[in-house]
């Protein structure tokens, strides 16, 4: 039996100790670092680097689990434990100079996230959760907000930059949100959208062309801050389907009914 408390602590200091690498590394690269794997789909060494330090971390940790990794530096092989990591969320934030950009550690067992991390480098906000815990900020316990109507809600979302198959649709949904919302924010890291939903920062977010490791870790700490999530289509395929509907409860179905009139199939 795995004790998700203590490993849950390790895995912090862990992601801290990758953070102030990452931040120690900010005004070293240059321009030629910079890798494209798309027109804006950006890596650097920091991110490479940043990877292998986790997975070889994670593997002395909890022995023979596999990974889902964002730069590939390990695999899953159907183990029963697997990690999934995206080291640097938010690399083009990184690149430029802003924020946030963090780094996110959750824990598969079998098809359930069990343990998540998201530590958020520039503010030195740690996010955490384990299966059967509260979520936490820095040690404090965090709950999504009470809002529950589009009219008190600031909402968090994220442009896709290399699926536009649905871009006509969703700035559809778009529309309706900036007229009648409090605002629309685009971050740039899906990781930090997230858990500030789970702080009660934002009252929601969407998105289309995620990939797991964007998203692991926040679900089970939004989860566990008494958030919500669905797919487009009110269901479960949200870690691997590539979308995502996440909200506080108060508002989540009018929310998602917004979403999915514009972007469910």
């Amino acid at each position: 039996m795995i004790d998700l408390e203590k490993l849950c602590f390790k895995v912090q200091e862990l992601a801290r100790e990758v953070g102030q690498f990452i931040a120690g590394e900010r005004q070293k690269f240059t321009a030629q670092d910079i890798i494209l794997k798309g027109k804006s789909d950006m890596v650097t060494y920091v991110d490479k680097t940043s990877e292998a330090r986790i997975v070889a971390a994670l593997r002395e940790l909890l022995p023979g689990c596999g990974f889902i990794a964002e730069e590939g530096t390990a695999t899953d092989s159907g183990e029963k434990y697997r990690w999934v990591i995206d080291p640097l969320d938010g690399t083009t934030n990184y690149i430029h100079g802003i924020s946030p950009f963090a780094v996110s550690i959750a824990l598969m067992e079998d098809d359930e996230i069990i343990l998540g991390v998201v530590y958020e480098i520039s503010l030195d906000e740690m996010f955490y959760a384990w299966k059967g815990s509260k979520a936490y900020l820095n040690g404090r316990e965090i709950r999504v907000s009470e809002a529950a109507r589009t009219e008190d809600a600031l909402i968090a979302t994220g442009f896709p930059y290399y699926n536009f198959s649905k871009l006509d649709r969703y700035m559809g949904a778009m529309n309706v949100f900036m007229r009648n919302s409090h605002g629309l924010r685009r971050l740039g890291s899906a990781a930090a959208d997230m858990v500030y939903v789970a702080a009660g920062r934002f009252e929601a977010f969407y998105e289309h062309a995620l990939h797991a490791w964007d998203v692991a870790a926040g679900i089970i700490i939004l989860k566990q801050a008494g958030g919500r999530i669905c797919d487009f289509n009110g269901g479960e395929n949200y870690l691997f389907g590539g979308e995502m509907v996440a909200s506080n409860a108060n508002y989540f179905e009018e929310f998602y009914g917004i979403v999915n009139k514009y972007l469910g199939e």
